[in-house]
């Protein structure tokens, strides 16, 4: 493991060149690095793919159920939109 930790740059090549890496301790193998297979496809098809996990409830849109009214600021200082728009320079 220490010299997988000593030469990490190195097997990180390997795998960016699509090679597996496999990392033993004591002469077992306890990790595999392998490079990431791109996946092409558009968001429509992501949606889908998320949807269809079995834990993902889609949302109907519009406020969350049980959501109060907004936040209301107190004291002196920028309103909420000066903060946002200053948050996004």
């Amino acid at each position: 493991m220490g010299e997988f930790i000593n030469h990490l740059s190195k097997y990180l090549k390997l795998v960016r060149a699509g090679k597996e890496v496999v990392i033993t301790d004591r002469g077992k193998p306890v990790e595999q690095l392998t490079p990431i297979k791109p996946v092409a496809e558009n968001e429509e098809t992501a949606i889908a793919r998320i949807n269809a996990l079995p834990w993902v409830q889609p949302g109907k849109g519009g406020k969350p159920k049980g959501s109060r009214k907004g936040v209301t600021l107190r004291g002196k200082g920028p309103t909420a939109a000066a903060m946002v728009l200053q948050d996004r320079e």
